[in-house]
């Protein structure tokens, strides 16, 4: 990074909040010795109270106040820092100033956001800007949607590296083991609310290539839908909706786009959930599919919101330890090619996806841009973990006992796996 020297190598700024807590004692925990950390938000005293429960390494961590909503204490704190993390959400509501602040000051940033209006209106408005002074704006770098992004990204490689041809047919099938915090409740919330009053931001949800840098370019390929019908695997497991798709189809297809659609112009890729086998699994992946929407639908309208705001978790809260730390995820992947070879990928690691393991995925993120700079793409601007950290990232998250793997597939025998389910799998790094 050129420019002034920075008092701090990473920020993290929300650290009051249940998510950025839980990065904060991952740096504290995994950080070199001498990687110069602070913890940002709006309260003194609740930053210094998250401090003292850290590990004893982040004692004499910096507390600097900022708040979202003064722009004159987002420009301090992007000036301060090489690299800022904000869990700070929703985005749409409290995130464009922090973005802003980080692009002008030339400052990389990074964040945990699931909502593609916030991505869009922050490229719009703010990748020429840090194109211009060399910020790295790193949308979606926990579970929404690294998981996704890299298990592509090494699918590509391995595909490129045997000369394969490119990706075609794309399809991921993710089982998990977690819980729900208020933050992400709310974010949903939100974005339902704002699509119920507002047709263009329906429209941008339809989108299948909504966070595309060059929509007009972009292939005629028909994509699968996000709420395909319950569907068999090859094992005869059934899989329904993921309520992921909407966003993380997104970012894949952004990266191939920012790569110059290196993955092929004729990738359709598509995210689905695994329900399990049997009966059980029917009947899952059934309420799943009806469910999901009419969810949505009824967090859009006041009147049907207000009861289930009563169900859902408050803003602030999330899952236990016990829940986080039994918590896990796994994801496979499985491609044809356009040579007509098939491969498969795997993305997985333990912890609750949306907590524990997220917390690893975001501050290796925050790592890898303060203290791997020499060793990233050459890129700047409005990116996505596969194409601000690609390998780098995934070198540091196998590191952490995730897994990012590769390899040639054959079409499975009807009595083995093509992905794996809740009911029945133990996922280990």
């Amino acid at each position: 990074m050129t420019g002034p020297a920075r008092d701090h190598d990473v920020v993290v700024l929300g650290a009051t909040g249940f998510a950025g807590a839980l990065v904060a004692e991952h740096l504290a925990r995994h950080a070199p010795a001498d990687a110069r950390i602070a913890l940002a938000g709006r309260s003194r005293e609740r930053l210094e109270r998250v401090r003292a429960g850290l590990p004893p390494r982040a004692a004499d961590w910096p507390v600097l106040l900022a708040d979202t909503g003064d722009a004159a204490s987002l420009r301090a704190l992007a000036r301060s820092a090489r690299v800022v993390v904000s869990t700070v959400g929703p985005y749409l509501r409290h995130g464009l100033g922090v973005v802003e602040a980080c692009a002008r000051a030339g400052t990389h940033y990074a964040d945990l956001t699931g909502e593609v209006p916030f991505v869009r209106r922050a490229a719009d408005a703010f990748d020429e800007v840090a194109r211009a002074t060399g910020a790295r704006l790193v949308h979606a770098c926990g579970y929404d949607a690294v998981p996704s992004d890299l298990a592509v990204l090494v699918l590509h490689r391995r595909v490129a590296a045997d000369d394969a041809g490119t990706l075609g047919h794309v399809r991921l099938v993710a089982s998990a083991r977690g819980g729900v915090s208020g933050g992400t409740a709310a974010t949903v919330r939100g974005l339902a609310e704002l699509a119920g009053r507002d047709p263009s931001v329906r429209r941008l949800l339809a989108d299948p290539y909504a966070l595309s840098p060059a929509r007009a370019a972009e292939p005629v390929t028909p994509q699968p839908s996000d709420t395909p019908v319950p569907g068999r695997t090859q094992d005869g497991g059934w899989v329904a909706p993921s309520p992921m798709a909407s966003f993380d189809t997104r970012v894949v297809r952004r990266s191939n786009a920012l790569q110059g659609w290196a993955y092929g112009r004729g990738l359709r890729y598509e995210e689905v959930a695994a329900t399990g086998p049997g009966l059980r699994g029917a009947l899952t992946a059934a309420a799943v599919a009806a469910g999901l929407p009419l969810a949505l639908a009824a967090l859009a309208l006041p009147p049907t919101r207000a009861l289930l705001d009563r169900a859902l978790p408050a803003p602030g809260t999330g899952p236990d330890e016990h829940t986080r730390r039994t918590g896990w995820f796994h994801m496979d992947v499985h491609a044809v090619t356009t040579t007509g070879r098939r491969y498969r990928s795997v993305a997985a690691g333990p912890g609750d996806p949306g907590y524990s393991a997220t917390a690893v995925m975001l501050g290796e993120a925050a790592l890898a841009l303060a203290l791997d700079a020499d060793r990233l793409p050459a890129r700047a601007g409005s990116l996505t973990p596969a194409t601000a950290l690609g390998d780098v990232l995934v070198e540091r998250l196998r590191a952490a006992g995730h897994t990012y793997e590769a390899s040639p597939s054959a079409p499975a025998p009807a009595h083995q796996s093509t992905g794996r389910s809740a009911n029945h799998t133990r996922v280990s790094p």
